[in-house]
């Protein structure tokens, strides 16, 4: 087996991104993560980069940068465990080939709404919400905990990018890190309701209009639906 080296560069987007989360607020204590896919020869489902247990992506330094096996908990590089939320991150990875990052926090507002039974479902907030999450959000019931048992995410992980944990936290999926971020901030954004037809056909078209490069082919017919 190949040395897993620690790329640097990898590292630094980490602590970048970390610095993104904490500044929107949406950070306090240890609570809280992301994580991020990296390709290796011995890995068929890559490694993952993340920080470990016992300290906040406020207080992360490269120091607390470690990389695990996504099947498994194994540390590659590192030597303090991650926290119990990394399980849910690997096996996202795990089911999800498409998806390269990963990030997880506990948005006060969202769980605030949840708790209070004002809400039991999550209807789509904005005119831009469809276009950036590309799929529909899944509301985890609060008796499931797939943190401690990821066993239930196989059946419904392939459906969404975005995850609201009842009375716990969000939780959302990208290609990129940067992908997942922009994910993250459009669900906590502060919108209004659209109609259920128009909503569904912004699922359908979202990669031709936020990336017309990668998807061309389905880029919808007489201009700009919200126009």
């Amino acid at each position: 087996m190949s040395p897993i080296p620690f790329d640097q560069e990898v590292a630094q987007l980490l602590l970048r991104y970390a610095k993104l989360i904490v500044a929107r607020g949406y950070i306090h204590n240890s609570l809280g993560n992301l994580a991020i896919r990296v390709p290796h020869p011995d890995f068929p489902h890559g490694v993952a980069y993340t920080k470990h247990a016992e300290v906040s992506l406020e207080e992360m330094t490269l120091d607390h940068v470690v990389i695990t096996d996504i099947p498994t908990s194994r540390l590659l590089h590192g030597t303090m465990p991650t926290s119990v939320g990394h399980n849910l991150n690997r096996e996202i990875l795990r089911l999800r080939p498409d998806v390269g990052a990963v990030i997880h926090v506990h948005h006060d507002e969202t769980i605030a709404l949840f708790a209070s039974g004002a809400a039991k479902e999550l209807r789509v907030l904005s005119l831009e919400f469809p276009y950036v999450m590309a799929k529909p959000p899944y509301l985890v019931p609060s008796h499931l905990d797939v943190e401690q048992d990821v066993g239930p995410i196989k059946d419904f992980i392939e459906h969404t990018n975005s995850l609201v944990m009842e009375n716990h936290g969000v939780t959302t999926l990208g290609r990129t890190v940067s992908e997942a971020d922009h994910r993250l901030n459009t669900l906590t954004s502060e919108v209004h309701f659209l109609a259920p037809d128009a909503v569904e056909w912004m699922y359908r078209h979202a990669e031709s209009v936020i990336y017309p490069s990668r998807d061309a082919t389905r880029r919808p017919a007489g201009g700009d639906r919200t126009a």
